[in-house]
């Protein structure tokens, strides 16, 4: 990849105690392209993204954010958040305000746009994400695939550098998620830079540009999709994808 990093992982430790997490993490997504990290259930994954947003503090190494050192003591961690966008696996939305307040909150109090231009912006994005006339919806009156879209494009209002997502169809019906990674494909035609954690391989294969195999906290193998899903060359690699195709995954 020749384009210039907006966000780098360069050498990332983190622990909760005396369990190591991640060990040395090395990554880049570079403009307009889409890192898939894969690999299996508590191989690091989550703690990487949340680590990319600072929502966990690392042990070590540097996260860089278009050049810039984010994770110096003395960064604004709140001035980060707002140019990165963060899809958790729950909707994380407010029960008790509408689609469209929920939308535009982070737009009106983090990024001080005026609300008639914010109400412009959420009204246009729900439009396109296939969520006209549901403004006024609470997140309880929406399907599972909704409310996931609601919370992608709440994610983008403010217009961020790097959107990260956090296995965003894991916790939708299955008929649900196709609905949620055409959302996601879309984003990808028009240039958003992504960090992708997900466990939908087909998905990774389509949309990511790169792929990179998480395991013990360490990034093993990497490259394009058709590379290292198709012909992995870490045993590593190759044991975790027998697995997925035995459980019918792949």
């Amino acid at each position: 990849m020749s384009a210039a990093p907006v966000l780098r992982v360069s050498g990332v430790t983190k622990a909760f105690g005396e369990r190591e997490v991640l060990r040395g993490v090395d990554l880049e997504v570079p403009e307009h392209r889409a890192v898939a990290v894969i690999g299996a259930s508590g191989s690091g994954k989550s703690t990487l993204l949340r680590c990319a947003d600072l929502l966990e503090e690392i042990d070590d190494g540097d996260i860089f954010l278009d050049g810039e050192v984010i994770t110096d003591p003395m960064v604004d961690t709140v001035a980060v958040r707002r140019r990165l966008g963060l899809v958790f696996q729950a909707y994380n939305l407010f029960p008790h305000m509408n689609v469209i307040d929920n939308v535009m909150l982070g737009s009106v109090r983090a990024h001080g746009i005026e609300r008639d231009e914010a109400e412009r912006r959420a009204r246009e994005l729900l439009g396109r994400f296939g969520l006209e006339g549901r403004e006024r919806d609470r997140p309880d009156d929406l399907s599972g695939g909704q409310q996931q879209r609601v919370a992608i494009v709440r994610a983008i209002a403010g217009s961020p550098r790097a959107l990260l997502l956090d296995e965003i169809t894991s916790a939708l019906d299955p008929e649900l998620v196709g609905e949620v990674l055409e959302a996601v494909r879309e984003l990808k035609q028009e240039g958003m830079t992504m960090l992708i954690v997900t466990h939908e391989m087909s998905f990774a294969r389509e949309v990511a540009d790169e792929v990179c195999f998480l395991h013990d906290g360490r990034i093993l193998e990497r490259g394009p999709p058709a590379k290292v899903l198709e012909s992995p060359e870490r045993p590593e690699t190759q044991q975790f994808l027998r697995r997925l195709l035995t459980a019918g995954r792949l």
